[in-house]
């Protein structure tokens, strides 16, 4: 939607500085590529490069910045937190698609599906029985919701995500493309040279404000509930295992791995790659870095590295050690033959 740069500062709390405060913003864009008309930001100083030679029209940028040689057409909107202020510009200038309430001829719902208010359900989506869906959520198209199934007010089940049977999911929540919800949980006991699954006869339970990435996989509890806390954001391809339970405003990135029956607790952050071994907690802000291989508990506010995961600053001197391997291994062999000439002497 269309913005004035003069209105523009008026939702973001900004001031302006040059430019033109009438021109008309209709889109934003990162700071190297920004042309005339839209809006950028500039939040770390590497960047400023950029902005000395850019055609945006308008740039936000924090107080404590200091730029020169910034092109007369452009206004800088001064504001205590531009990427915040940005993230306002954004959703307003590209707001998000609203779906107008309607079932699709071609959805498929069955018996005793309740309904609230302005509810979109999109073609060949498919509602199981005892299913109840809140007021103003979207259903799109070749979204598959099980039995007893329960979704909050304002939420959005992207095209082809599955929630099996006696998921609860809490207001505000999104579930992209492909992600899996409720499977069973991987449990099997081994007898008389078998595998004997464990049956999965509990649920999946996610609280408000929670975000789901494409093609992640969070499985149902063994006897309980698997839970996601309110405002966790889980990123795609992340497999959450049975019984877990993750705190509020946990970050999750791509490919991580939890196996179950762990407890991750608030505002945690688990990086891309990290895997977490069975029942091991992970304090409160605990960071687990990159590609970490997590055996056992990890206390609150910690930052843990490598695999198995130690604290940060123990493993980065043992990967510093590691690096200088090579010389001292050529220094021994010196050494050796040092050793080696001596004995020959009489």
């Amino acid at each position: 939607m269309p913005i004035t740069v003069k209105e523009l500062a008026v939702l973001c709390g900004a001031r302006i500085e040059g430019g033109d405060a009438d021109q008309t913003i209709h889109s934003a864009a990162d700071i190297s590529s920004a042309k005339a008309g839209q809006v950028t930001q500039l939040t770390s100083a590497k960047y400023a490069v950029h902005l000395q030679q850019s055609a945006a029209s308008a740039c936000l940028i924090g107080e404590e910045f200091t730029t020169q040689e910034v092109p007369e057409s452009l206004a800088l909107l001064v504001c205590k937190d531009p990427e915040l202020a940005f993230i306002e510009a954004v959703k307003h200038l590209h707001p998000e698609r609203v779906y107008t309430p309607e079932i699709a001829p071609q959805a498929v719902l069955a018996n005793d599906v309740t309904l609230g208010e302005s509810v979109y359900i999109g073609p060949y989506a498919v509602i199981g029985e005892w299913t109840a869906i809140g007021d103003h959520s979207a259903i799109l198209a070749g979204a598959y919701l099980g039995s007893n199934v329960k979704i909050g007010k304002h939420c959005r089940i992207h095209p082809y995500a599955v929630i099996y049977d006696d998921v609860e999911i809490g207001d505000h929540v999104t579930i992209h493309s492909g992600a899996i919800i409720g499977a069973d949980g991987f449990g099997y006991k081994f007898r008389n040279g078998a595998h004997v699954k464990v049956p999965q006869i509990g649920n999946v339970r996610i609280e408000d404000n929670v975000e789901i990435g494409a093609n992640t996989c969070i499985d149902r509890g063994a006897l309980g509930s698997t839970v996601i806390g309110t405002g966790s954001k889980i990123d795609n391809l992340v497999q959450i295992g049975h019984n877990n339970k993750v705190g509020r405003h946990v970050i999750m990135c791509g490919q991580t791995g939890v196996s179950g029956s762990c407890t991750i607790d608030d505002y945690a952050i688990l990086a891309g790659s990290s895997g977490i071994a069975d029942h091991v907690t992970i304090g409160k802000g605990a960071v687990v870095l990159a590609r970490s291989g997590v055996a056992g508990d990890i206390p609150p506010g910690a930052q843990y590295f490598g695999s198995p995961a130690k604290d940060k600053k123990t493993a980065y001197k043992e990967q510093l050690a590691i690096q200088k391997l090579p010389d001292l291994i050529k220094k021994i062999k010196k050494l050796e033959e040092k050793l080696l000439e001596l004995e020959k002497k009489p």
